[in-house]
């Protein structure tokens, strides 16, 4: 089955792609919002002349794209249904300023990842007694990497 991109105003997709689910229309069967695809909604759908119906009355729906004539095939969207773990890319002795919790601002040092439960062990720069503190994956932001 095709699968078409529908433009939508940015930061509006999660509204576009709710609106279009809560339709009871027996032609489309799938909506995806990933994340990480900005202002765009992918359909899977029998034709594009449905969607095109269900658009009409959606606000924040720009329209298809390629006129619905460019389609996308499974293989093509299939990396946006497995999620990424947050500690993806992290890598130990790596700078990080942690954004959440009581230590939000503060600067650490990776000492260990524990990908199975997406956490990260750090230890921060400023503490007079160096204390390990584990922190959730999303809770940091990778400033400099010794990789890189």
């Amino acid at each position: 089955m095709p699968i078409f991109a529908v433009k939508t105003t940015a930061r509006q997709e999660q509204t576009v792609a709710d609106m279009i689910a809560n339709r009871e229309e027996a032609e489309i069967h799938a909506v995806l919002a990933p994340d990480s695809l900005t202002s765009y909604v992918m359909v899977e759908a029998d034709s594009n002349a449905v969607i095109n119906r269900v658009l009409e009355e959606i606000p924040h729906a720009r329209g298809l794209v390629g006129d619905g004539q460019a389609t996308s095939s499974m293989a093509e969207v299939e990396h946006f249904l497995s999620p990424t773990p947050d500690v993806e890319g992290i890598a130990e002795s790596d700078i990080v300023e942690l954004v959440a919790g009581p230590f939000k601002g503060e600067k650490a040092r990776v000492q260990r990842i524990d990908e199975t439960k997406d956490q990260v062990t750090v230890e921060l720069y400023e503490a007079t007694v160096p204390i390990p503190v584990t922190v959730r994956g999303d809770q940091i932001r990778v400033l400099d990497s010794e990789e890189r």
